[in-house]
């Protein structure tokens, strides 16, 4: 391992942030249910002890009396404010050169300008700061969900984010991938091009393609002909493929509406912890067989499927409000 590198999902983990919902007035009717969504997924990744440290992080101290409470026994709760749950953008990414671990932080926007709420540039470096890490600051707009890895140095991420003018309109193309590099270890990356129909994040890569082992990477297939990211899946598999890497098939959700709207529902914002991995479902009758072929990619673990309807009225689904600190 070099200097500094961030670990594959896959490797052990000490513990994970998981964002609670807190707010009401973003949540609405959705709040209570999303609430427990969110304490399903982190009582799965808890494994009743046999997994890793989960801390749920509470914006405010009434959602945190919530949260112990939904929670019970085994799950940490942590206060610190924050705008929305999406700790896998705005939390810090820990890196580990093997012996000890610190804290990468980035710049946040708000996705592009989109969403401008008060702390989530600040939770970061708060997180950081209360397990102790220390912290460097990088000096460019990096969310954690735009990267995925697979711990040899390989990245893949989405064209339509990253080289977006609304994140880093002074970088080019290859000042980006000299700054992965430098703050991440990175040196090779698979650029992908569009991410999914209505994602607001302008095409995170956890939504669309995963790395599961080594040069091994999951990538959804179309649910039939009316599958709305049918073109997107096919570009992203050719992409890989070029690039030298195994392309593993994973089901499509299809169209999952709300509204009448689509939203970008996906498999692949699954979260890898030490004991389980645990699936966001949707309704869509794929459901089933994407829980399958996930756990024949993890034989070693327990590859669960819960509900993430009310979180994904948000914007993501369980990988999005998580972010694992690895061992040293």
């Amino acid at each position: 391992m070099p200097a500094h590198r961030q670990p594959a999902e896959w490797a052990p983990h000490d513990s994970v942030w998981i964002g609670f919902p807190s707010h009401a007035d973003l949540w609405l009717d959705d709040l209570a249910p999303a609430q427990d969504e969110v304490v399903a997924f982190a009582q799965a990744v808890h494994a009743a002890g046999r997994g890793e440290r989960v801390v749920l992080v509470a914006a405010d101290d009434a959602a945190a009396d919530t949260a112990r409470e939904l929670a019970g026994d085994g799950i940490d709760v942590h206060v610190a404010p924050f705008g929305d749950i999406w700790l896998r953008d705005t939390g810090p990414i820990v890196l580990s050169d093997g012996t000890s671990r610190w804290a990468a932080l980035f710049e946040f926007n708000g996705w592009g300008g989109k969403y401008d709420l008060a702390h989530d540039d600040t939770i970061g470096p708060a997180l950081a700061d209360a397990a102790g890490f220390p912290a460097r600051t990088n000096d460019w707009v990096l969310e954690g969900g735009a990267i995925d890895v697979d711990g040899t140095g390989t990245a893949v991420t989405t064209e339509q984010c990253l080289l977006n003018p609304n994140r880093n309109p002074d970088l080019t193309r290859a000042e980006i991938t000299e700054r992965l590099a430098a703050d991440l270890g990175i040196d090779r990356i698979l650029w992908l091009g569009d991410g999914l129909a209505n994602d607001h994040t302008d095409g995170h890569v956890d939504n669309l393609a995963r790395f599961v082992g080594p040069g091994r990477i999951a990538i959804p297939v179309p649910a039939g002909p009316n599958d709305p990211n049918a073109t997107v899946y096919a570009d992203a598999a050719a992409r890989a493929r070029a690039f030298g890497l195994e392309v593993v098939a994973i089901p499509s959700p299809g169209a999952v509406l709300r509204d009448d709207e689509i939203v970008p529902a996906s498999y692949m914002n699954f979260y890898i912890g030490n004991a389980a991995v645990v699936v966001p479902l949707y309704g869509a009758p794929n459901d089933d067989a994407a829980i399958a072929a996930i756990a024949a990619l993890f034989p070693d673990r327990t590859v669960t499927g819960f509900r993430a309807d009310h979180i994904l009225t948000g914007g993501g689904s369980f990988h999005c409000i998580s972010q694992q600190v690895p061992t040293a």
